[in-house]
């Protein structure tokens, strides 16, 4: 293999880079606007920041993460999948804050809707992962073949 990368992305992994790509666009902008509030919810109030500038502040990552999974080319691709993938670790403390504050965000307004919210962090995070090829047979966390 010459030094280009010549890993080929799957239509599976393209879609899903693009959704996450998406989502993480519009979640985005919904920090700066339209569910500003519900994203103040979710800071912990043991985080020794200005909630709003928090929601601020990861809007715009959310943004420029949605942007970069949108238009990013391999081998830099990666590095944005793991870097998302960190950035939805980070961002879980608040998601167990509002399960155990018990606080209604975002139509989570019953401790068994907020818990089982808990289990899709990490499928962000793989999807982050996998759909960059960070992780998976020729990912730079997984085995390279050839």
């Amino acid at each position: 293999m010459s030094g280009r990368d010549q890993t080929k992305e799957t239509t599976a992994q393209t879609l899903t880079r693009l959704a996450l790509g998406g989502f993480m666009t519009f979640a985005g902008i919904g920090h700066m606007t339209f569910v500003r509030e519900d994203f103040q919810a979710q800071v912990p109030d043991f985080l020794p920041l200005d909630k709003d500038f928090v929601v601020l502040a990861s809007g715009v990552a959310e943004i420029s993460f949605g942007v970069a999974m949108l238009a990013t080319k391999q081998p830099q691709r990666r590095t944005v999948g793991m870097l998302l993938a960190a950035f939805f670790v980070a961002i879980f403390p608040g998601n167990i804050s509002q399960y155990l504050t018990r606080t209604s965000a975002f139509g989570l307004d019953t401790d068994q809707k907020r818990f089982i919210r808990l289990f899709f962090q990490p499928v962000l995070v793989a999807a982050a992962l996998w759909s960059t090829g960070a992780i998976g047979n020729k990912g730079a966390l997984g085995k390279r073949r050839g």
